[in-house]
């Protein structure tokens, strides 16, 4: 705002009415610029608490797995499938030594009876008020785990309703994205499938080669590509790129990591870029086959 208030005054006073439309523009670039490095810091929650980057980071990298724990023992265990979902997770971040122990730790830490699942993923919310994107992108990773065995219980979903409004994300936001990686999850292992019949048929790789676009598309139906863009049957050319950049903006890799988001689990958001590509190239193979 003082940008523009100074450029609009000193650009009339040297150039009228003209100086003082450029010094207005001037001063709108000043502020545009000002406003974006003042929120990488995290705005003023992040002058008053001296908050920092690695701080923020190392918060969101230990609630993440121990919300992660309260949600695999909601059904009263942590089953074995939750255990490997957990260590795969770790797994795609390539954690070791003491980041793995680190993950371990607070993945156990969650499962204690004295755990409060509100204070901590109100932490997190307040370290990271201004960070929409990486919000949802920690609800994202809860709905993973608790779809680790394919299907969501009642009492996980229950947690992911607390979870979600911790966060200050809508009970329709939580919905659409919980329906969103369903259809991701069969999405991938749609893809997974289409993957293992080519290493089946490698003996066969120049046929392949040509026809690698009609078997995907074969095994893959354009209802579930559009599902995993947020879409319906129906949905038109314009509101197909209109969703697929909003979702790729939304989990670009290298934005996340500039909020806070730990860089171990950039692996995560790279993850989910690649399936909402995929099914995007998917649509548009659709479209002009």
């Amino acid at each position: 705002m003082w940008g523009k208030l100074l450029g609009t005054g000193f650009g009339f006073l040297f150039g009228k009415w003209l100086g003082a439309i450029l010094g207005f523009y001037l001063g709108h670039l000043f502020d545009k610029s000002l406003r974006q490095d003042f929120d990488k810091v995290g705005g003023f929650q992040g002058f008053l608490n001296g908050d920092d980057l690695s701080e923020r980071q190392a918060l969101f990298f230990s609630s993440c797995f121990s919300v992660m724990g309260h949600i695999a023992k909601s059904n009263g265990r942590v089953s074995e499938v939750h255990i490997r979902a957990a260590t795969a997770f770790m797994d795609e971040m390539a954690l070791a030594g003491d980041d793995r122990r680190e993950a371990q730790h607070a993945f156990r830490a969650g499962k204690d009876a004295d755990f409060s699942i509100k204070d901590s993923v109100r932490e997190v919310r307040e370290a990271f008020a201004r960070r929409y994107d990486l919000l949802q992108l920690f609800l994202e990773i809860q709905i993973q785990m608790a779809f680790s065995d394919g299907h969501v219980s009642e009492q996980e979903q229950t947690l992911l309703r607390e979870v979600s409004k911790y966060l200050g994300i809508s009970q329709t936001q939580f919905s659409f994205l919980l329906k969103r990686y369903q259809a991701e999850f069969r999405f991938r292992q749609q893809r997974a499938q289409w993957q293992s019949q080519q290493r089946h048929n490698q003996g066969q790789q120049r046929q392949q080669r040509s026809s690698s676009g009609p078997a995907q598309q074969s095994m893959v139906s354009r209802s579930e590509a559009l599902a995993v863009l947020g879409l319906s049957d129906g949905a038109s050319e314009k509101e197909i790129k209109r969703a697929y950049r909003k979702l790729m903006a939304q989990h670009h890799p290298d934005k996340l990591v500039s909020q806070g988001l730990p860089e171990h689990m950039m692996e995560v958001a790279k993850r989910k870029s690649q399936s909402i590509q995929s099914a995007y190239e998917l649509l548009k193979q659709k479209r002009s086959s």
